[in-house]
């Protein structure tokens, strides 16, 4: 698509008056919030930057603006509740809980909370980067001087998404890891779900992440605001230390340092492997992400498995009944805390019906015949959630859960059979505007849309255009202005970001992304099993179908042995046997993979170093690397692909490489760690 530079525009009347008829419905004279959230404070830090002050893993410089209190004015291109709550989010420092519990906020998406026992801390949630939880403990230590040299003598995990867990190398070392000196803490499932939620279309999450949290927008009031969740995230090391203890029943007791735990497992809420537990000494509840200050994702806009609404809301109602008559403060890993038993109680059961509601009455519709969208267009929350901050939507949203729902229950499918074979949008597009008489009359009745402020209309009237004609400068433009209006208006933080940055591919083109290396620690973590899968996943199976091998594997570092078999295009693995007449034999390192799928060796640099050898059928062996497919880790979203969608019904044409060329070719089979939640 050709690049039309153009830069973020002020908000149009029609915005201005959205925005305030919302400010107008909301209570925002409960102020409440602006002091909890600054409840505890011990130390703030405004201009935070950690790392390299000309490339910083985590910076706050750019949202200055947004603190102090009272809170700044709301300008008129961001949603005055976003607003609100970007504020909130922007405080940084170092916050007691209770006595012997405090946190560190604003250091990164997520909150790093640390417990004290008899002679050393509890770490709870390290962070996203090893540099901000490094620094995020120097904060604590400096200004708790008499727990100054207290040990980590453990670190929980709550769940498995990387903002909880991926900073673990700033504030344990392996020798104390090896030594056991450090318990790490998880629920069950922790480690499996950890390396492999994101990985099989960790290309395409990845790529939409980055539309969901804005990395690539200016930081301000025209651009990223903030995540709902917090700021932003960070972009340091990743790292992971397997768990010591799992965490498998509810109601399971581990006394670290002195210091009992109670701990209630939640799978299936937020994340596949979650957890939230209570801490008799302190009166204290974690309730790691089950319950924040925010309306949270059935399922995430950057993609991921629908969660169970009805489940979250019981493990909800179960940590009310286990921890609610003794908790006297609760926190979790992102916001704020609450504190007071009758709040602590009011809360649970705030977000209890929340995600209740959205459940139930998303089935009530569908059993009427009411389709996911006809559902979200017209849902409304009860006055009682709908008039509660802590409800509002600013990471998951009413319309994108509802939808959710349905999906889990119904699927994507809406039982009108005209979209049970649906052209895709680079075909249907075209018919449109020639139905709608032509691109012309398409810009014109689209301008007129534009006139009246209707910019949903727009975007999706001009939408057909862009994919008909992305060449056509005006629609592109048009529809650009559309979307940074709607991003405007949005309450929603990540649904700002994906419209800002909408707008901005329609401008400037189809970002090109600065992906990290996924840590190896991550790729250590996946069973060979689930390597293979990934395998699969990137086999081209059009090609792959005209051949039949049987390839034998046999790992000499872990004695493992495997049969890998491609057959029909399809690639199926079995543990634990060999073949007598196979096509293919491998003997390698499961190391040495790991680096191949991570593109820090080539196949001829790891037969070199003798840590892989194929004994027999070598041609096959380099005829099933070539089978394997490269990602595009930069595909555009709002504007069609070049070429379009290719013809899977036969075998694609192209130059195969030579054996020389897949020897030295290096791989990045592995998509980059997510850092989403």
């Amino acid at each position: 698509m050709t690049s039309h530079q153009q830069g973020p525009k002020d908000a149009t009347q029609f915005t201005k008056d959205v925005n305030r008829a919302m400010a107008a419905g909301l209570p925002f004279d409960h102020r409440a919030a602006y002091l909890q959230v600054r409840t505890g404070l011990i130390t703030q830090v405004e201009d935070l930057v950690i790392g390299d002050p000309a490339a910083p893993v985590w910076s706050l410089t750019a949202y200055m603006d947004q603190m102090g209190l009272p809170p700044p004015t709301c300008p008129d291109t961001v949603n005055p509740s976003l607003w609100r709550m970007a504020t909130l989010n922007s405080i940084a420092g170092l916050f007691r809980v209770v006595d012997g519990v405090y946190q560190v906020r604003a250091f990164d998406m997520s909150n790093m909370t640390i417990v004290e026992g008899d002679t050393g801390i509890i770490i709870i949630d390290p962070l996203i980067s090893t540099e901000c939880a490094e620094a995020a403990l120097t904060l604590y230590r400096t200004n708790r001087p008499e727990r100054a040299g207290a040990p980590v003598k453990a670190v929980i995990y709550t769940h498995s998404h990387v903002d909880h867990f991926g900073g673990v190398r700033g504030v344990v070392s392996d020798e104390d890891y090896r030594a056991g000196r450090v318990e790490i803490l998880a629920p069950v499932g922790f480690l499996e779900h950890a390396a492999s939620e994101n990985v099989y279309a960790g290309t395409a999450m990845g790529r939409r992440a980055q539309y969901m949290y804005g990395p690539y927008l200016e930081r301000g009031h025209r651009g990223q605001v903030d995540c709902g969740l917090g700021k932003n995230q960070s972009t340091g090391t990743i790292s992971l230390l397997a768990p010591t203890i799992d965490i498998t029943t509810t109601g399971q007791e581990v006394t670290i340092d002195g210091v009992t735990i109670v701990f209630q497992l939640t799978p299936g809420t937020e994340a596949p492997s979650e957890m939230n537990f209570y801490f008799p000494r302190y009166r204290a509840l974690c309730a790691a992400e089950n319950a924040t200050h925010n309306m949270h994702n059935v399922q995430t806009l950057r993609g991921a498995r629908v969660r169970d609404a009805l489940d979250w809301s019981k493990y909800l109602n179960q940590a009310a009944n286990l921890f609610g008559g003794e908790a006297e403060v609760l926190f979790a890993q992102h916001h704020w805390p609450v504190w007071g038993k009758d709040e602590i109680a009011y809360f649970l059961r705030q977000q209890r019906d929340l995600y209740r509601y959205l459940n139930d009455q998303t089935l009530r519709m569908l059993n009427k015949g009411y389709t996911g969208i006809e559902i979200a267009e017209t849902f409304v929350m009860p006055p009682g959630l709908d008039q509660d901050w802590s409800c509002r939507g600013y990471y998951g949203s009413v319309s994108h859960n509802v939808k959710a729902v349905y999906d889990r229950y119904m699927g994507w499918f809406d039982g009108n059979p005209s979209v049970l074979h649906a052209l895709p949008a680079t075909q249907s597009a075209a018919k449109y505007v020639e139905a709608m008489g032509g691109t012309a009359a398409v810009i014109e009745r689209a301008r007129t849309a534009t006139a009246r402020g209707e910019y949903r209309w727009v975007a999706e009237l001009l939408s057909h255009v862009v994919f008909a004609d992305p060449a056509c400068r005006e629609a592109v433009q048009l529809q650009a202005d559309a979307l940074e209006q709607l991003g405007y208006q949005a309450e929603n933080a990540t649904w700002r970001n994906f419209y800002l940055m909408g707008a901005q591919e329609l401008r400037a083109g189809s970002v090109q992304s600065h992906t990290a290396k996924t840590s190896p620690d991550m790729i250590g973590q996946l069973t060979v099993d689930m390597v293979f899968d990934l395998l699969g996943s990137q086999l081209d199976g059009p090609r792959a179908a005209a051949k039949h091998l049987t390839m034998n594997w046999y790992f000499t570092d872990t004695q493992q042995q495997y049969v890998v078999e491609i057959s029909n295009g399809a690639l199926s693995s079995t543990e634990g046997k060999q073949v007598l007449r196979s096509d293919v034999t491998v003997l390698l390192e499961r190391s040495a993979l790991d680096q191949i799928l991570l593109g820090e060796r080539t196949l001829i640099q790891v037969m070199q170093e003798g840590r892989m050898e194929v004994t027999r059928g070598v041609k096959d062996f380099f005829w099933f690397f070539q089978l394997i497919d490269q990602s595009d880790p930069d595909f555009p979203i709002v504007t069609p692909r070049v070429p379009a969608l290719p013809d899977m019904s036969a075998p694609p044409q192209r130059g195969e490489p030579s054996e020389d060329e897949i020897k030295h070719r290096r791989w990045r089979i592995v998509p980059a760690l997510l850092r989403g939640c």
